[in-house]
């Protein structure tokens, strides 16, 4: 018998070898189709730049007409600084609409979340570890909003509730009066933060070869301008003069610059793949 094995496939070591040869040599192919196909299907699943550009441009338009609608539209005109009774009197006859304005700003603080994650999608080429640090820094910014938030609400939920009827009318209106305080100077902090993020953004899209550079100086003059404000509001209590107000252009020219590459595209997502065609790992 085993004289028969020699003779037909070679000696019993050499059939094993060839044999351990072969399975090595089917389950490598194998591997590397599966692999192909795997890399091919993350790439095709993958969201383009092009479409988070359109999700950016959406977001930050949303923002540009919540945050102001909320706060000069809604919420500084009910309160009189100089008179804490005519601010209370005013909240509890717009209640709904002061309501409409909290809302809309957590919706601000949700689109803030969204725009860490797309800001860094666009600007990760530029720059990977730059663009999760100006990332992080949105996120820190929405995080911190939210406790300023808390004290709007906390207004709302005394105002309607039947304990603020059993309360002195003084006591309730230095509640009220205090809690409007504490949103407003947790708001100056918020856009330090926020104003560093933008001294990060404006520093990737100056290098970026998808925007024009003049947009990045934009957006750290907009950043600058946020960290002048609440620095002088810390240092200079009585200095009334707000930079923001001037220096904002940068972020409205960056809406419309994410509109443009949500058209036109990005110059590196150009590269035209056939339909079917296994994206080589080593590509990627």
């Amino acid at each position: 018998m085993q004289a028969v094995i020699q003779t037909s496939y070679g000696a019993p070591e050499e059939l094993l070898a060839k044999t351990c040869h072969s399975v090595r040599w089917y389950a490598a192919q194998n591997g590397k189709h599966k692999m192909d196909n795997f890399s091919t299907n993350a790439r095709r699943a993958d969201i383009s730049r092009r479409k988070v550009a359109l999700i950016a441009g959406l977001g930050l338009l949303g923002m540009a007409v919540l945050a102001p609608l909320a706060l000069f539209g809604i919420l500084n005109p009910l309160v009189d600084t100089s008179n804490p009774t005519a601010t209370v009197a005013n909240f509890l006859e717009s209640e709904g609409t002061f309501r409409l304005a909290i809302a809309a700003f957590l919706v601000v603080t949700f689109l803030d979340v969204l725009m860490a994650w797309a800001l860094y999608v666009i600007l990760r080429p530029v720059n990977a570890t730059l663009a999760m640090l100006v990332g992080w820094l949105r996120l820190a910014a929405a995080a911190a909003f939210l406790p300023a938030l808390a004290n709007l609400l906390d207004v709302a939920q005394l105002l309607g509730s039947p304990a603020a009827s059993a309360l002195p009318a003084a006591v309730v209106e230095a509640q009220v009066m205090a809690s409007i305080a504490s949103f407003h100077n947790a708001w100056d902090l918020v856009l330090a933060v926020f104003g560093l993020h933008l001294l990060g953004v404006g520093a990737l899209v100056y290098k970026s070869i998808q925007f024009p550079r003049f947009l990045g100086v934009l957006v750290v003059i907009a950043g600058v301008g946020y960290l002048a404000d609440t620095f002088t509001r810390i240092l200079i209590p009585d200095f009334a003069f707000t930079f923001s107000i001037f220096t904002f252009v940068g972020e409205a020219l960056l809406i419309v610059a994410f509109f443009y590459r949500a058209i036109r595209g990005f110059a590196d997502e150009q590269v035209a793949v056939p339909s079917g065609a296994a994206i080589p790992v080593a590509a990627i």
